[in-house]
């Protein structure tokens, strides 16, 4: 049962990284993306190019002063490469709204939408032309020569460091996150926007420029949980599709529009995930998330944390 529950959490912290960044863009641009999975995997790929660079560049090797560091499997190349990524999924979240959404806001949510699902296709399959479709491990750009063997606790659970640094930044992100949205100047007029833009608007806040922010904060957030996906799974093209129902089962869970409603959303259906495997079967796993999301709609459609109309 501890085993379970360990596994759910990581998961569901992965999840939890994914759903706010979609109920962020939700709460400010109004409309849901189903693009939004696919910033995931190209977070992803872009931290396993960047690795890809380093190891030219010598920095990866296990030999060198950058190899790995005890007791984790990677080292600072791995940081700097979930940095460079986060950067790079966020201008790329830029360039397609900048193309596409911008000159579709005056539609109608129900246009987005549809241009959301157009988007996702088209990027997927520019993620398939640029990588290819075979499963990659970020382990192969690392280099990694020393042996990982996953460490035990509380009567024999096992949790690989590896897990424990995805949680641990999860918290720590979540907790600035808050502290952002809550205290900063910027933070305060994205909560204004998402509650009135025309009230935002006369009170001085650019609704564009509330717009990127969400954009950018969306974005550096999903190439987040992309590379913790990989780190902890495996890369692969359809990585954003995979997680795709999950974050949107924790969104409605948590309730839309809330930040910490999507964390609990996201632990939520990890831990759903994860006992549906050791129940009924790994093939039942993405089936999980689509029970927690009906049953929620069903007993409380607002969600845990959603606000009364």
């Amino acid at each position: 049962m501890l085993q379970l529950v360990a596994d759910g959490l990581v998961i569901g912290s992965i999840v939890s990284l994914g759903a706010i960044g979609l109920t962020l863009t939700f709460s400010i641009l109004r409309f849901a993306n189903f693009g939004h999975g696919e910033l995931l995997a190209w977070g992803s790929y872009l931290a396993f190019s960047a690795l890809a660079v380093f190891a030219a560049l010598g920095l990866t090797d296990a030999a060198a002063p950058h190899a790995p560091v005890a007791p984790f499997s990677f080292g600072w190349p791995l940081v700097a490469a979930l940095v460079l990524a986060a950067l790079l999924t966020a201008a790329l979240a830029l360039a397609i709204d900048a193309l596409l959404f911008r000159r579709l806001r005056l539609q109608g949510s129900i246009t987005l939408v549809i241009a959301s699902f157009g988007a996702a296709l088209a990027v997927r399959n520019a993620l398939l032309f640029t990588y290819g479709g075979i499963p990659r491990y970020y382990s192969q750009e690392l280099q990694i020569a020393v042996p990982f063997v996953p460490r035990s606790f509380l009567g024999g659970m096992r949790v690989t460091p590896d897990q424990l640094f995805v949680l641990g930044l999860t918290v720590v992100t979540v907790v600035a996150l808050h502290w952002f949205l809550t205290r900063s100047t910027l933070g305060r007029a994205m909560r204004a926007t998402a509650d009135n833009r025309e009230l935002a608007r006369v009170a001085g806040i650019d609704p564009e420029a509330m717009h990127r922010a969400a954009w950018m904060l969306g974005a550096m957030l999903a190439a987040m949980a992309g590379v913790f996906a990989a780190l902890t799974v495996q890369l692969r093209p359809t990585l954003g599709l995979d997680l795709l129902l999950p974050l949107f089962a924790a969104v409605i869970l948590g309730g839309i529009g809330s930040v910490w409603g999507a964390v609990v959303g996201g632990l939520v259906v990890g831990l759903a995930e994860s006992f549906a495997v050791a129940w009924v079967g790994a093939e039942w796993r993405a089936a999980a998330a689509f029970v927690v999301l009906t049953a929620m709609l069903l007993a409380r459609p607002r969600g845990l944390f959603g606000e009364r109309a």
